[in-house]
């Protein structure tokens, strides 16, 4: 069991920092919630392989930074998807 969550955190973890991902795509990608996401890169990766920690957390704080951006982008689509059906 516990072997199964430390492959997936490193798995996690290498996918996030190749992708540049967000949690919630990685979420979507290997179908498991956003919090089993969040742990197993912040909490199991962190004593599994530190390096790779380092990474995925820097890619996650990048898009952290970046959040409000892609919902300005987000909202932005959304009313005009809405004009152009009017």
């Amino acid at each position: 069991m516990y072997y199964e969550c430390d492959e997936r955190a490193k798995q996690l973890g290498k996918y996030i920092y190749e992708h540049k991902a967000t949690v919630r795509q990685a979420a979507a990608v290997f179908k498991i919630s956003k919090s089993t996401v969040h742990k197993d890169v912040s909490q199991r990766l962190r004593n599994i392989d530190y390096a790779l920690y380092l990474k995925a957390k820097e890619v996650l704080e990048n898009n952290l930074k970046e959040r409000h951006i892609r919902g300005g982008i987000a909202t932005r689509n959304k009313y005009e998807q809405l004009k152009a059906k009017k």
